[in-house]
């Protein structure tokens, strides 16, 4: 057996000794279900670990992450978890946490091939086309790419106010709120960009649903 493939096995026997020395009902308490209050909609980046960089605790944070965090309305994935989360989790809180220096959001700004993920990335090409303006006029790539990362965040929470799961859920009085964050790979520190909505008071006429 390889080697690094055995350590897994090992270090889960590890987490699970230390987890039942602190609390032995962990284990119990957690099969009996959960009810996150926060829906995570994150990166696939590795070193973007959800619930780590928010101390949070398993049974807190439903997860769903892709290719630069998209909200893509025809994808069926996101759109389940998103309405499993909303309408049976009840949650109360939908988060899409980006993160600096991220690769899809970086490939977004070439012309290069990646094969099938081009597909994906012409998503993020979309919200560089809405803000050509502002990102043309940042001479420096690294600073470029950097609010490239936050405006593709704040395009992502505009998303999610749009689809009919989340407009839905505020015309029932559903209590959610949507919000826009970016992660710091070099510090560790979250950056909270001020996009949120708690209801479709914001959204363009175009965009508000008859539900």
């Amino acid at each position: 057996m390889d080697a690094y493939y055995k350590s897994l096995l090992n270090k889960n026997k590890a987490w699970v000794a230390e987890t039942l020395s602190k609390d032995e009902k962990f284990f119990d308490k957690l099969s009996e279900g959960q009810q996150p209050p926060l829906l995570w909609i994150g990166c696939a980046d590795s070193r973007v670990p959800a619930n780590q960089i928010i101390g949070a605790e398993p049974g807190e944070v439903f997860v769903h992450r892709n290719i630069a965090n998209l909200v893509v309305h025809s994808d069926m994935n996101m759109l389940s978890v998103l309405d499993y989360a909303v309408n049976v989790l009840k949650v109360k809180h939908v988060i899409v946490c980006g993160h600096y220096s991220c690769g899809g959001v970086q490939a977004a700004m070439t012309n290069n091939s990646y094969g099938v993920i081009d597909n994906w990335i012409r998503h993020i090409k979309d919200v560089y086309r809405f803000h050509s303006e502002e990102l043309d006029s940042i001479k420096d790539e690294n600073d470029r790419l950097s609010r490239f990362v936050e405006l593709n965040v704040v395009e992502q929470v505009y998303d999610l106010a749009k689809t009919s799961i989340i407009q839905q859920a505020w015309r029932n009085g559903q209590k959610i709120e949507v919000h826009g964050w970016v992660y710091s790979l070099a510090n560790g520190i979250i950056k909270d960009l001020d996009v949120s909505f708690s209801n479709d008071s914001q959204l363009e006429e175009t965009y508000k649903l008859n539900l």
